[in-house]
């Protein structure tokens, strides 16, 4: 009888719990992902020739041309790479 009673509850309580990790699940790893997302795609939309940026790979380079999708880095005296925009993720401040 005790355990009946036990079991019997508000069924509300029930889903409040997996409702409270959802929502923690959303404002501790979703949305920050999201804001860097659009502050990442942001910086790529802004770049300048001048800049001097890193890639994902860790080269570091000066910009010298922005052609479409495609960014071409000065990384020493006259040797130049042609990298992927999306693959410049800063700055470099060094």
């Amino acid at each position: 009888m005790l355990l009946q009673a036990a079991t019997t509850g508000n069924p509300l309580l029930g889903m409040l719990f997996p409702l409270l990790i959802l929502v923690v699940f959303y404002f501790f790893l979703i949305r920050p992902q999201t804001k860097r997302q659009k502050d990442q795609q942001k910086f790529v939309d802004n770049l300048k020739e001048g800049m001097e940026v890193y890639t994902q790979a860790g080269i570091v380079g000066r910009i010298t041309k922005l052609d479409g999708t495609t960014v071409r880095l000065m990384v020493d005296d006259k040797t130049f790479m042609r990298v992927l925009k999306s693959s410049v993720q800063g700055e470099y401040k060094g």
